[in-house]
């Protein structure tokens, strides 16, 4: 490989790097959603990988249409804005959704009191939850494939031109070769940033507002969707 396509390399694996970083919607719906349903840190590390996975092959599969077929680059990134779009809407509404879960949890899990009577005459209040009564009972979530598909909808931006770039120079290896140090790069730091917050909110005591932590959670979601689609984060 040339030295052109080693600092080009650099220069991919910065980008990648930073575009994750200050990307929140890349992190922190793994992260608080992790939290909220208590999963361990490989299940939360799993989902951020194959997430990341679906993230940035999607991007792929459209860069090498594009370059396949002979289509300008501004076209393919026009689609890829589009796309960007749709997926800070998605990640919006899921938050949404997933809050008003939370305050819908919140509400039925409150404290009631009921008033019990013994055949003796004895009779006293009893206290309870619902999720006392209900703690028994599993559900899979849809929040895991919600999740990839959000992340399947959203585009890497910096990934297609740095795919066409070479294309156009060099060979079909040195296509291959950047497309793979974007793809380190970025799904590695998500991997790292995840885990790091997720293994320092441990050493935090967060039992007294485990109740409000799915509230939260979506209000976070709901917060970064609104980051990437208006501040362009």
């Amino acid at each position: 490989m040339t030295n052109e396509i080693w600092i080009l390399a650099l220069t991919t694996a910065s980008i990648g790097f930073l575009h994750t970083l200050t990307g929140p919607d890349h992190y922190l719906p793994f992260i608080v959603i992790g939290k909220a349903k208590n999963w361990s840190h490989k299940k939360t590390i799993a989902l951020t990988f194959i997430c990341g996975i679906g993230h940035v092959l999607s991007s792929v599969i459209i860069g090498l249409v594009g370059i396949g077929s002979g289509l300008l680059m501004n076209k393919v990134q026009l689609f890829e804005g589009y796309r960007g779009n749709v997926a800070a809407w998605a990640l919006i509404l899921f938050g949404l959704g997933y809050m008003i879960w939370g305050a819908y949890k919140l509400y039925k899990n409150k404290p009631h009191i009921h008033l019990h009577m013994h055949n003796d005459g004895n009779v006293h209040l009893h206290k309870h939850t619902h999720i006392d009564e209900h703690s028994h009972v599993h559900k899979q979530s849809l929040t895991p494939w919600i999740l990839f598909t959000v992340f399947i909808l959203g585009p890497c931006e910096p990934l297609i031109p740095m795919m066409m770039y070479p294309a156009a120079k060099t060979t079909v290896g040195s296509v291959v070769f950047i497309t793979m140090v974007f793809s380190f790069f970025t799904i590695g730091t998500m991997i790292g940033i995840v885990y790091l917050t997720s293994k320092g909110l441990d050493f935090i005591p967060l039992k007294k507002f485990e109740k409000y932590m799915h509230l939260t959670a979506g209000g976070t979601i709901v917060c970064s969707g609104l980051a990437i689609q208006f501040l362009g984060l």
